[in-house]
C-alpha cells in the first residue's frame, strides 16, 4: 500500500456536517448582530452596497468566525477528548490534522473576500484573524488570562465587526462618532465574556486557566463585570445627547436601567443566574448597541 493511499485510508475527507459543526453556527449571530450595527450606523442606505454587504456578512460570520471556532477546537482537542469528545474533532469525525487544514482555509478565504470589499475591511479582517488564531494557539493563547483572553474576544466580536460594517458600507473609515462608540460598546462587551467563564469555572481551575472567577473568585468576579459593562454605556449616553441624538441616547439610558435592576438579581447567585442573565440583559446591552448605530445613522431622529 503506497503512502497516499494509507494517508486517505487513515485521514478520511470529514463530512460536510461535520464541517459546519466544528465551525459552530450559533456562534455566528453576535459578530453578524454587531456588523449590521456597524451598517445602520454609516447611514448608508443598504440597496447602493448590497454585494459589499453580503460579502461582509459572510466575513463576520461562517469566514472569520467559523475560522476562529475551528482554530479554537483545534488547538484544545486534547482537553475535548476529556470534557467534550462527541465534538467533531475528537471524536474522530474529523480525523488527521483536517482541522488544522480547515481553520487554515478560513484564514485564506477570509483574506480573500476581505481584499475584495476594501483596504479598512482587510484590515479588520488582518486583525481579527491575528486575534483567532492567538486567542487558542500557543505561544500567545490568550484564553488563559483573564484579562486578555475576555478582552480579545470582546474586540473581535463587537468592535472589528462593528467596524467592518460601516468600512462596507462607506467604503472609507468610519466616521470619528462611530469609533468612539464601538471602541466603548467593545470595553463594556469585556464584562460579558467574563459572565461566560463562570460556566467552566471547576474546569479553568483544574486546567490552569486563570479566568477572572478563578483569580478573584466569582463574586468578585461578577461585581466587576457588571461594572464594566455599566460604565461604557454610562459614557454612551452621554455624548449621544451631547451629540444631539436625544432618542437614541434616551433608549440606551431605559435599557441600562433595565440590565441594572436584573444585575441585583444577578448578583445574587452568579453561579446559578448567569444564563438567565445572558437570556436578557445581555440582550438589553446588544439592543443599545442598535439604538446607537440608529443613532449614530441619522434613523434614529427622524
Amino acid at each position: 500500500m503506497d503512502r497516499l493511499a494509507a494517508f486517505r485510508m487513515g485521514t478520511p475527507s470529514p463530512a460536510l456536517r461535520d464541517i459546519i459543526e466544528l465551525l459552530k453556527p450559533v456562534t455566528w449571530f453576535p459578530p453578524i448582530w454587531a456588523f449590521m450595527c456597524g451598517v445602520v450606523s454609516s447611514g448608508v442606505a443598504v440597496a447602493d452596497r448590497w454585494p459589499f454587504l453580503i460579502a461582509g456578512v459572510l466575513l463576520t460570520g461562517p469566514l472569520v468566525c467559523g475560522t476562529s471556532q475551528a482554530v479554537n477546537d483545534w488547538f484544545d482537542r486534547h482537553v475535548d477528548a476529556i470534557n467534550e469528545p462527541k465534538r467533531p474533532i475528537p471524536s474522530g469525525r474529523i480525523a488527521g490534522r483536517w482541522g488544522l487544514w480547515i481553520a487554515i482555509a478560513g484564514a485564506a478565504l477570509s483574506l480573500l473576500v476581505a481584499s475584495a470589499t476594501g483596504p479598512w475591511v482587510l484590515a479588520a479582517t488582518c486583525l481579527g484573524l491575528v486575534c483567532a488564531w492567538g486567542y487558542s494557539a500557543p505561544p500567545f493563547r490568550f484564553k488563559a488570562s483573564g484579562i486578555w483572553g475576555p478582552a480579545v474576544v470582546a474586540l473581535t466580536y463587537e468592535g472589528l465587526t462593528w467596524f467592518t460594517g460601516a468600512s462596507v458600507m462607506a467604503g472609507a473609515l468610519p466616521a470619528t462618532h462611530t469609533l468612539i462608540i464601538l471602541a466603548l460598546y467593545s470595553f463594556g462587551a469585556h464584562g460579558i465574556m467574563t459572565l461566560n467563564d463562570f460556566k467552566a469555572v471547576e474546569g479553568d481551575r483544574a486546567t490552569g486557566l486563570r479566568s477572572l472567577p478563578v483569580l478573584l473568585g466569582v463574586g468578585p468576579a461578577a461585581r466587576l463585570a457588571c461594572r464594566v459593562m455599566v460604565a461604557p454605556q454610562v459614557v454612551v449616553v452621554a455624548l449621544l445627547a451631547s451629540w444631539d441624538h436625544w432618542l437614541a441616547s434616551g433608549i440606551v439610558a431605559a435599557l441600562l436601567i433595565g440590565q441594572a435592576v436584573l444585575m441585583r438579581r444577578l448578583l445574587g447567585d452568579p453561579l446559578a443566574r448567569t444564563p438567565w442573565y445572558n437570556a436578557t440583559g445581555t440582550t438589553l446591552y446588544v439592543l443599545g448597541m442598535l439604538a446607537s448605530a440608529f443613532g449614530l445613522g441619522g434613523v434614529a431622529e427622524l
